[in-house]
Formats: structure tokens, C-alpha cells, sequence
């Protein structure tokens, strides 16, 4: 019986905040964030498009992989941070590039610098060693951090790529 009293009671304090009030706080036409909506720009949240490509290569265990990181916009971003998740184990004692850090022996995150809202950005090529000789190496690509933007297209910054030890380009 409590509860449902908390959940009435709840409800009625967020309708009646959103009464008139200008807080942008509520629900139905015209609440929530965004202009008009009595929240100051600077604390709106930023809306940017973080996007990944590239292509993987595998042969004689040896990955060749090139990430891509740009930005669609609207907005700037300060950065960006991919994390490209293996499915084998990549062999230990490997150099990254300056802009890559390793975070388990399957996992690299790699950042990208300022994206500028026009969709170019920062490239990093990675040169990796396998444990082992394998068929065929999945590797899962995901933006992990944006500055806290909205993404409303995140499925071009999240790719399952499956790569045959064949040596050919397989794009993502």
C-alpha cells in the first residue's frame, strides 16, 4: 500500500513541477531539454555523431587493422575512445600506437582526438600478433566514451567484424 502512495505521490510532484513553472521538467508537448525549455544552452547535453570504419586483415596471425574515427555532428566533440575487443589473445609485449593502450590480452582502446563536426577525423593503424596461428578472429568495435554527447546513430560506431586468415581487407 506504501508503495503505491510513493509512486501517486511521485507522479504528482513531477506533474506539478511541470505545470507552468518553465523548468522542462515533465512529460507532454513541449517538456523536457532543449530550447524554449528555460535550460540554459551551456548545460543542454551536446548531440554528436561518432562514427567508426576501417578494414582488419589476418594472416599467419598477424593483424592489420585500421580505425577510422570521425564525427557527424552536430556538434564538436573533445574526443573520443573505441574499445576493439578480440576474440582470441593477442600475444604480450606488443608496442601500441601512442593513441592505444592495452586493457586485457583481447582488448586495445584507442582515442581519437577533437572531432570537429564534419565528419573527418583521427586515424590509428595497429600491427598485432595473435597467440597462435588462428582461422579466423572476430573483433567487436564500440565507442566506449564521447564526452557524454547523445549519439542518435550509434550503429555506425559499433561493428562485429568476422576476419578469415585469408590476408584480404574486410571493411567495416
Amino acid at each position: 500500500m506504501r508503495k503505491a502512495m510513493l509512486v501517486v505521490s511521485t507522479t504528482a510532484v513531477v506533474l506539478s513541477m511541470s505545470a507552468g513553472t518553465g523548468s522542462g521538467v515533465g512529460v507532454g508537448p513541449g517538456a523536457g531539454v532543449g530550447p524554449g525549455t528555460g535550460v540554459p544552452a551551456e548545460q543542454r547535453p551536446v548531440e554528436a555523431d561518432v562514427a567508426h570504419h576501417g578494414h582488419i586483415s589476418l594472416s599467419g596471425g598477424r593483424l592489420a587493422l585500421r580505425l577510422s574515427t570521425g564525427n557527424h555532428g552536430p556538434s564538436d566533440l573533445a574526443g573520443a575512445t573505441a574499445r576493439l575487443g578480440f576474440s582470441v589473445p593477442l600475444a604480450a609485449g606488443q608496442k601500441l600506437p601512442e593513441a592505444c593502450l592495452w586493457g586485457g590480452d583481447q582488448v586495445v582502446y584507442c582515442r581519437a582526438g577533437a572531432l570537429r563536426a564534419d565528419g573527418r577525423g583521427s586515424e590509428v593503424l595497429l600491427d598485432l600478433r595473435t597467440v597462435g596461428d588462428p582461422a579466423e578472429v572476430s573483433v567487436d568495435i564500440t565507442t566506449v566514451w564521447n564526452g557524454g554527447a547523445d549519439d542518435g546513430n550509434p550503429d555506425n560506431d559499433r561493428h562485429h567484424v568476422l576476419v578469415p586468415a585469408t590476408g584480404d581487407l574486410y571493411v567495416y
